[in-house]
């Protein structure tokens, strides 16, 4: 192989070798294979995301009800069972705070962090987190630990 045989991959380029709108004598002049007329045909023409042809789009049509809280908190959940296993794998020592979660991908940067309470906790470990279950305070502070509110 070298550079005066390569060529895309099969399917991967979509272009036909007619040209379109080059004049009468190229076999696609005239409408330019738009049709006649109508607003797909006019240059600049882009359809609505969800356009409908003017039917009533299904976004329209669909009944809304509930109520979105725009105050909502969105927590992370990380369990018990998730921390006791990374010790047990040797990841992480006595301490388990925000850093260490990101680090080994358990949360992102900008998430808050709720611990809950799945599974048992046999290690004595300072773990820090925007909130805790009573279940998940319990546990850690039975097994010797610490738990630390942000």
């Amino acid at each position: 192989m070298d550079l005066s045989n390569l060529k895309p991959a099969e399917g991967s380029v979509r272009y036909n070798s007619k040209r379109i709108g080059r004049g009468q004598g190229s076999g696609k002049g005239g409408t330019s294979t738009r049709g006649h007329k109508g607003a797909k045909s006019r240059s600049g023409y882009s359809r609505k995301l969800g356009f409908e042809g003017g039917q009533m789009p299904l976004q329209r049509r669909v009944p809304k009800f509930g109520f979105t809280n725009i105050n909502r908190k969105e927590y992370q959940g990380i369990n018990l069972d998730t921390l006791q296993q990374m010790v047990d794998d040797k990841k992480i020592k006595n301490t388990v705070d925000l850093d260490t979660m990101i680090a080994f991908r358990l949360a992102r940067k900008n998430d808050l962090v709720k611990i809950l309470g799945r599974g048992e906790l046999n290690v004595k470990l300072k773990v820090s987190a925007h909130k805790f279950t009573a279940s998940a305070k319990a546990a850690i502070e039975a097994a010797g630990g610490e738990a630390v509110t942000l």
